[in-house]
């Protein structure tokens, strides 16, 4: 599988936990051997990503000395400045160490707690030391099992006076650093609070400082939920709140997968794919994915350049969308708008009120109009099978 179409503007980066997953799952042990986070770099630059990203603990173990962390960060930053990869994105491991059992922000311990936001700060520290200018935040335990055991608004209220506190943090820092907050609706526990990407908006629109923090989408998280990942992206977009995303495939109704990018839903990604270009998202597109278990280090090799060829892929399949004669004039029939009612619309005046409710509308004619919408889907498929 060949990487010579990737090219650095293409924005593509991966997480350090991704291409470095052993394999093991709930019900096995590791099928590779871990590679230290400097190999990693090296191979994601042999298949041509743009940039790696990582939590705290995917570079420095949690426990280990400074002189191991110095160690760790030289090497590190020799992988990049010799590669030539960015780093993009940080964020911090709240959720893997048993001391977060219960949630970070959210736990009911003070304790846990605190120490969730002094590992935080130090991650932050960590994360701008090596160039990230986009810092995520993912509540992997931030929920319950039970509703016996938590009162949602306290934690809704105890997240909101963490991330306020490391806004503030920033600010007094002076780094060049915003938030994007990713949302989940389950697993792994029972239920996460701020669950979807519209939750993480509504939420963002309460904290002190609202211009600093945006999303990051992520699709499997969207899928699990059965919610439509694009409409979800769009609203992010529109709202100006689209700092990050997460790319990834998923089942809906299921554990959270991290299928490669465009393994299980082509038209789902596809216009994914076709917005993001669209609308010009200026972001890195990362992939949040893991290789299937059943693979070996040239597999996970085969799986990063899976991801991005079929992101390309899909971007010229959207090109050739917007070029087909007979999907363009399919469009331009279905929204054919002749500007009898432009009168109507926009901002509200008590004269165009007055007007509007004195109009007469043939309901039926209307509502028999057929809106072609299975040639135009049927269509889309054909670019996508190749045959158009």
């Amino acid at each position: 599988m060949s990487n010579e179409s990737i090219h650095p503007e293409h924005k593509f980066t991966f997480g350090l936990w991704t291409v470095g997953s052993v394999g093991r799952d709930p019900f096995g042990q590791p099928v590779r051997e871990p590679k230290s986070p400097a190999e990693l770099v090296y191979l994601l630059a042999e298949v041509g990503a743009y940039g790696v990203n990582f939590h705290d603990n995917d570079l420095i173990p949690i426990d280990a000395t400074p002189a191991e962390a110095a160690a760790i960060k030289r090497e590190f930053r020799k992988a990049l400045e010799a590669t030539g990869l960015k780093v993009p994105m940080a964020t911090t491991n709240l959720f893997s160490d048993p001391i977060f059992k219960d949630g970070a922000f959210t736990s009911n311990d003070p304790k846990v707690r605190a120490y969730a936001l002094q590992k935080t700060m130090r991650a932050i520290d960590l994360g701008v030391e090596f160039g990230a200018q986009v810092y995520v935040f993912w509540g992997g335990r931030e929920g319950v099992e039970s509703d016996a055991t938590k009162d949602p608004v306290t934690a809704i209220r105890r997240t909101r006076e963490a991330i306020n506190f490391l806004c503030e943090y920033v600010l007094d820092k002076k780094y060049d650093l915003k938030f994007a907050l990713e949302a989940k609706p389950n697993e792994p526990r029972g239920d996460i609070y701020n669950a979807t990407t519209g939750h993480m908006l509504a939420f963002i629109e309460t904290l002190d400082h609202p211009e600093m923090a945006g999303v990051n989408p992520e699709v499997a998280h969207e899928h699990m939920a059965g919610l439509n990942f694009l409409h979800g992206v769009a609203q992010a977009w529109e709202a100006g709140k689209l700092f990050h995303i997460d790319l990834n495939d998923q089942y809906p109704g299921r554990y959270d997968q991290d299928f490669r990018f465009g393994s299980r839903d082509l038209k789902a990604a596809f216009f994914l794919v076709k917005f993001l270009e669209e609308v010009g998202y200026p972001g890195p597109r990362h992939f949040d994915a893991h290789a299937y278990r059943t693979e070996d280090y040239e597999g996970v090799k085969d799986f990063a350049l899976g991801c991005m060829r079929t992101y390309l892929i899909l971007k010229e399949k959207a090109a050739r969308w917007n070029a087909d004669p007979e999907i363009q004039a399919l469009l331009a029939e279905i929204n054919a708008d002749d500007g009898s009612l432009t009168p109507y619309f926009g901002k509200y005046t008590p004269q165009k009120a007055a007007a509007l409710k004195d109009h007469a509308f043939d309901r039926q004619a209307i509502a028999q109009r057929g809106l072609l919408y299975e040639r135009l889907d049927q269509l889309t498929v054909e670019v996508l099978l190749g045959v158009r």
